[in-house]
C-alpha cells in the first residue's frame, strides 16, 4: 500500500480494477441470464444495494471505491440482464433449452 502512495498510483490501481470488473460483469450477466432469465434481476439489486453500503462504511478509500465500482456495476447489469433477453431474442446468443419460453 505504501508503495502505491510513494509512487502515486492509486488512481491507476482504480482505473485498472474498474476495468476488469466492468470486464467481468459482462460473462456473469450472460450466464445469469442464460440459466435464470429476467427473473434473477433483484439478485443484482440485493447485491448493489448491499455494496453501496459497504462502501460507504469503509474507511479506506481504495476499498470503499472499490465496493463502489462493483455496486454500480450490479445496478448497470439489471438493465444489461433485460437486454441481454433481447440480444437472445434476435437470436445474437444462444437460448438456455432447458429453460421454458414464456
Amino acid at each position: 500500500m505504501e508503495f502505491l502512495t510513494t509512487y502515486n498510483l492509486w488512481g491507476l490501481t482504480t482505473g485498472i480494477s474498474t476495468f476488469l470488473i466492468i470486464g467481468l460483469f459482462h460473462p456473469i450477466v450472460i450466464k445469469a441470464e442464460y440459466y435464470f432469465g429476467t427473473g434473477c434481476w433483484w439478485v443484482f439489486l440485493v447485491a448493489g444495494l448491499a455494496l453501496t453500503g459497504v462502501s460507504v462504511m469503509l474507511d479506506h478509500i481504495f476499498l470503499s471505491t472499490l465496493a463502489g465500482v462493483v455496486a454500480f456495476s450490479c445496478f448497470w447489469s439489471i438493465i444489461e440482464i433485460f437486454e441481454q433477453a433481447q440480444r437472445v431474442e434476435k437470436g445474437w446468443f444462444p437460448a438456455n433449452p432447458k429453460r421454458k419460453k414464456k
